[in-house]
């Protein structure tokens, strides 16, 4: 009888191993990873860039839970990422998630983008960027350059992060640290400025 207990549990345990293998492998898909970009400074096929109003192609309203909303390339890492509305853990399955609160917009919106994703999957190495890195958001027709400023490790229910900002501002949050087993205490912030959109070819 424990012989046969012991069986089933080691299968159970087998089991379960290979199913969370199984996410992980599937969202850590998720994210495009290009050498080329890495190596080489990233930049657009545009003509010059624009300076002028922001006008929104889309407000937060038009969008539900999961839609996808746009890409961000972090040309540092090589990676680009498909950005979806809303961070509920179905919706952070299939890449990052938008923070949906009434403190932040979207790009187009010229306030507050956040942008959530898990760790062990989409935002594995963000601890490598420093200040001085750029990041570039697509929505829409448009591609949005900013400059990391700060990078920090705060608690997990620290409330001064998702907040209203002066200046167009994007926020990289994830979940700290790496190499934790199990959920993490605290939060890694990276934090960039605005510093020009330019319209896509």
């Amino acid at each position: 009888m424990i012989q046969k207990l012991g069986v089933v549990v080691l299968l159970l345990g087998l089991v379960l191993i290979f199913w969370n293998g199984f996410n992980w492998w599937s969202e850590s898909r998720v994210a495009v990873y290009d050498a080329e970009m890495q190596e080489s400074a990233y930049s657009l096929e545009s003509e010059q860039p624009e300076s002028g109003d922001f006008v929104a192609a889309e407000t937060v309203e038009s969008y539900q839970e999961g839609d996808r909303v746009g890409e961000l390339t972090i040309p540092k890492l090589g990676r680009r990422y498909p950005v979806f509305f809303g961070t509920e853990d179905t919706t952070l399955k299939e890449g990052l998630g938008l923070y949906d609160t009434s403190y932040t917009t979207l790009p187009s919106e010229k306030g507050h983008t956040a942008l959530a994703g898990h760790r062990e999957t989409m935002f594995r190495g963000l601890d490598d960027l420093v200040p001085g890195d750029f990041l570039y958001v697509r929505e829409g027709n448009y591609e949005y350059e900013y400059q990391i400023n700060r990078t920090w490790v705060t608690d997990e229910g620290d409330t001064s992060v998702i907040v209203k900002t002066v200046s167009p501002t994007l926020t990289l949050t994830t979940c700290y640290p790496f190499d934790f087993i199990g959920p993490a205490p605290e939060r890694l912030i990276v934090q960039a400025e605005f510093v020009k959109k330019q319209k896509l070819p």
